[in-house]
């Protein structure tokens, strides 16, 4: 039998009664009504080869290869899951409508099927002549790959018991049903119990799995937050409108680190992987007034990005503060420290800030060419191309050092840069200290250059 409850369609939080506002995460009118399933209908929605009795090992007798991981043959992909797939990892992979989920899937599914195994790639959305005129732009014509267009999840346990794939890819969950519940297509209940039941086959099988998820008009996957807590891992395949450049970003990884990302570039031949990212993100190729070039890092890696402001005299009452791939609060408090302790009148501008390439970071190592940006955009003049700016700045004004400094200018030597303004407060090795300028304020940076 079944019951009705309320589920908070934000982060998963279960209400026996509908309220406007949820206790937990403090959302309005998110609580949708689900159907739950109780009593010996509940036994029924997994087979019984799932709910077999787990063998109890001991930790100190567990066993794990050093070649555990199973390469995407990505080395984007690799880095972003912490060096490979793991047996048993359910992985989501979210994204919006056109950026490119289905042709990486369909590119893994071909790489892993180089390496002898077996894949099994369920669609619920496209049918099998469309994947295979997919899979023929792309070059794609593995005898290891099997396709499934089913929506059905009882029918996808009964190929996997079937097929005994290496890896399993359902595209999308949106679109997977149980016969068992009686609940429509997509409802908060059915992608809630089909994500529990795939995510129970990985682990019994010890099947790789990747899921396709949509996303909210948010940005984030659309259904309850608890099918990201099923999961061992939440993947973001990002891409700026009608962009080139695709960024995948990871939010969760229980086997890895979140701060990694990937970067790959779509064409004709579908998603390859960017050699050398920095360039993506470097477009200078004169001196122009506004445009500064700093140093963040993601994860293990320091990625070379160019910031450019424009400032322009504010012709109605509130001055436009505009951000593109730099936090918004994060610029209110920089043009409130520029204005507080340098005396220039920002808040009669209207300011602009954009991260070239449509990258995004939170690293506060670009604050300071944020600031250089800024004075140079006001006073017009141009930031010679061999300088780069690594630093954060404080409410003070005062310039704090970068976290992984010394790395970051290391790679901007390698990279050819012959200034590199860095705070006053750190402390590098002598072989590095010839190219560097050190300041302690914002009010130097000024004096220094403009």
């Amino acid at each position: 039998m079944s019951n009705s409850g309320f589920v908070c369609g934000n982060c998963g939080y279960e209400s026996n009664g509908w309220a406007g506002k949820c206790p937990v995460c403090g959302e309005w009118n998110s609580f949708k009504e689900v159907s739950r399933i109780v009593g010996k209908n509940k036994s029924k929605q997994i087979s019984s080869k799932i709910l077999q009795t787990p063998e109890v090992t001991r930790l100190g007798d567990i066993k794990v290869s050093k070649d555990s991981r199973l390469s995407s043959g990505f080395k984007e992909f690799d880095c972003v899951l912490g060096g490979g797939f793991v047996d048993g990892m359910v992985i989501l992979l979210g994204g919006e409508p056109g950026t490119g989920k289905s042709t990486l899937m369909l590119q893994v599914a071909d790489k892993v099927a180089q390496q002898h195994k077996k894949i099994l790639y369920v669609s619920g959305e496209e049918s099998k002549e469309q994947i295979k005129l997919r899979s023929i732009r792309l070059g794609i014509n593995s005898e290891a790959i099997y396709l499934m267009c089913s929506n059905n999840i009882e029918q996808i346990d009964e190929a996997i018991s079937e097929f005994q794939p290496d890896m399993l890819i359902v595209d999308s969950i949106q679109s997977v049903y149980s016969s068992q519940i009686d609940n429509y297509l997509g409802s908060v209940t059915q992608l809630r119990e089909c994500s529990n039941y795939l995510t129970k086959i990985a682990k019994k099988e010890n099947i790789p799995t990747i899921i396709i998820g949509h996303v909210t008009k948010d940005g984030v996957v659309a259904g309850p937050k608890t099918i990201e807590h099923m999961v061992d891992t939440v993947l973001y395949f990002e891409s700026e409108k009608d962009g080139f450049f695709k960024i995948l970003r990871t939010t969760k990884n229980r086997f890895g680190s979140t701060n990694e990302i990937g970067i790959f570039e779509m064409n004709h031949k579908g998603l390859e992987e960017v050699a050398n990212p920095s360039i993506i993100f470097l477009s200078r190729n004169d001196n122009h007034s506004g445009d500064v070039i700093s140093c963040v890092s993601e994860g293990s890696r320091n990625f070379f990005i160019e910031i450019q402001a424009l400032l322009n005299k504010t012709s109605f009452g509130n001055a436009a503060r505009v951000s593109v791939g730099y936090e918004q609060k994060k610029l209110s408090m920089i043009l409130a420290v520029i204005e507080k302790h340098t005396g220039i009148p920002v808040s009669s501008n209207d300011v602009f800030i954009n991260i070239i390439g449509g990258f995004k970071s939170k690293d506060s190592a670009m604050d300071l060419a944020v600031v250089a940006a800024i004075f140079s955009g006001f006073t017009d003049i141009a930031i010679l191309r061999n300088t780069v700016f690594i630093g954060e700045v404080g409410l003070n004004g005062e310039i704090r050092v970068a976290k992984g400094i010394t790395d970051k200018i290391k790679e901007s030597i390698k990279l050819g840069f012959e200034k590199i303004v860095i705070s006053d407060k750190a402390e590098i090795p002598t072989k590095l200290q010839p190219f560097c300028t050190k300041i302690n304020n914002i009010n130097d940076l000024l004096s220094s250059f403009f």
